[in-house]
């Protein structure tokens, strides 16, 4: 299918050339063997023993590690669309040991504990690759690494800094020159970069739902889609959750709904919506490849305040996205807003400048979805109806490999458990919430622009960005 980009007058006739062959498809869902039947939806009255709300990451692997735990537990998934649906299916493929959104962030708000969550990353990590083995997933998990480029020289000259705190904390990390990092991929864009030799994964994000899915259901877990959660009150000492056509009883509901916050009031303050916008070549030749290098396949990303993140597939294309994060006024959320020819054409400049040697290159698929941006960037937990509901939310965006620790904690305190986990002042602390409308499109807009221009003015912050980083708040594309 060929969809005509709007506008055209706008867009440069050169960009045009590399769109015209571009659908509005997820690349990930597209014609995959792999991908299961649909689960048929709730209908009537079930009481069971944990109820999830949410069939992406976060829920599947609640449902699983409930299950591994404790057999004998009843456990069911509620999930409105199909598994996958949201952000789980919708993301580059970059799993990652961090789970506070990059080691620099994670320094800066839980400077105590980094050494803690270092490791607690790094055993998740490896956790996600274990369960892979155990389960037979078939996700084109590779752990190749991931390499923060530098675009300009002040982002390089930050660099041995930030490689020799994360040494320190256990990672595994060398600095690149401009020299060196041109013998891993070719780019005159690139000054310098950070590589991570084995704290990041690549995998299939949708290969990866369909697993987990088949996983929970191997172990008993029952799985509704086409079930949207409508309410969740009390009812007799445990939770009522309706849906269209039922309702599930259940003593304790784990709620892993990403952006989608309308069933805890107290937590849609401190969340928005904002969409990232993703686009993926044709298949390289062996000449294409060969003009980039990129022999060991790493995950790329830049190193400015906006940045993109790249990766090739497992056969041979390039996903590109990032950088135009877009927050809509009052956090509209709609299917609509998943396409975005502006930031489309946008992304092929920003591609070719970085790749000139790819000139010609077509474009097959684009899409966009919602991240769920908190002012920490990291993921927060919450509690509902005296404990029985408990919920985690706030991943912006590095949430691949970070939903299963997420998943752990929310069992945690489901259960009341004392655990290393529950301990840490991260899970015990929320996020700054963000202010309410019209203030918060100003505040993320204003926030935006500053990012850009710190961007163009070798990375120093503007007066607005050095206040929001004394009270700890910011925006993060």
């Amino acid at each position: 299918m060929i969809f005509v980009l709007g506008q055209r007058s706008k867009i440069d006739s050169r960009i045009l050339k590399h769109l015209e062959s571009i659908t509005p498809t997820l690349w990930w869902l597209d014609e995959d063997p792999l991908e299961p039947e649909w689960r048929n939806c709730l209908i009537g009255s079930v009481t069971t023993d944990l109820c999830i709300v949410g069939g992406g990451y976060t829920g599947l692997w609640t449902a699983l590690l409930a299950k591994e735990e404790n057999p004998n537990r009843r456990v069911i998934i509620l999930e409105a669309r199909e598994t996958g649906w949201g952000a789980s299916g919708r993301n580059g493929g970059f799993c990652n040991t961090s789970l506070t959104h990059g080691f620099m962030n994670g320094y800066a708000r839980f400077k105590e504990e980094m050494e803690i969550l270092e490791r607690l990353g790094r055993e998740n990590l490896d956790a996600i690759e274990a369960t892979i083995k155990k389960y037979k997933i078939e996700c084109d998990w590779q752990r190749n690494g991931e390499i923060k480029v530098a675009t300009a020289p002040w982002q390089y000259e930050e660099m041995q800094t930030e490689a020799d705190l994360r040494n320190s904390f256990g990672d595994h990390v060398t600095v690149l020159n401009r020299d060196e990092i041109q013998e891993y991929i070719s780019s005159p864009t690139f000054y310098g970069a950070l590589l991570d030799h084995d704290g990041t994964a690549l995998l299939d994000p949708a290969r990866l739902v369909w697993g987990l899915e088949k996983a929970c259901l191997s172990l008993g877990v029952e799985i509704y889609e086409n079930s949207k959660v409508l309410k969740l009150s009390k009812f007799n000492g445990v939770i009522k959750v309706e849906t269209d056509f039922g309702e599930v009883f259940a003593p304790k509901v784990a709620v892993a709904t990403n952006v989608h916050t309308d069933l805890i009031r107290q937590a849609r303050k401190y969340v928005a919506p904002v969409y990232d916008y993703q686009i993926v070549t044709e298949p390289l030749t062996k000449n294409q490849l060969k003009s980039l290098g990129w022999k060991n396949r790493e995950g790329l990303s830049d190193g400015g305040y906006q940045f993109h993140y790249y990766r090739l597939t497992s056969d041979n294309c390039i996903l590109w996205g990032g950088y135009d994060a877009i927050y809509n006024f009052r956090s509209k959320i709609s299917q609509d807003l998943e396409w975005r020819a502006e930031t489309y054409a946008n992304l092929v400049t920003d591609f070719l400048e970085t790749f000139p040697q790819l000139e010609g290159i077509r474009f097959t698929h684009a899409w966009g979805g919602a991240i769920d941006t908190c002012t920490r960037f990291s993921p927060f937990w919450g509690k509902a109806h005296n404990g029985q509901v408990v919920y985690v939310a706030g991943f912006t965006g590095l949430g691949v490999a970070a939903t299963r620790f997420g998943a752990q904690v929310m069992l945690d305190i489901l259960d009341q458990k004392d655990s290393e986990r529950t301990r840490l002042e991260m899970v015990k602390k929320k996020p700054w919430p963000f202010p309410p409308e019209p203030f918060r499109y100003f505040f993320i807009q204003i926030t935006k622009w500053s990012m850009q221009r710190a961007d163009r003015h070798e990375g120093k912050p503007n007066l607005w960005l050095k206040i929001l980083d004394l009270l700890g708040l910011g925006f993060d594309s």
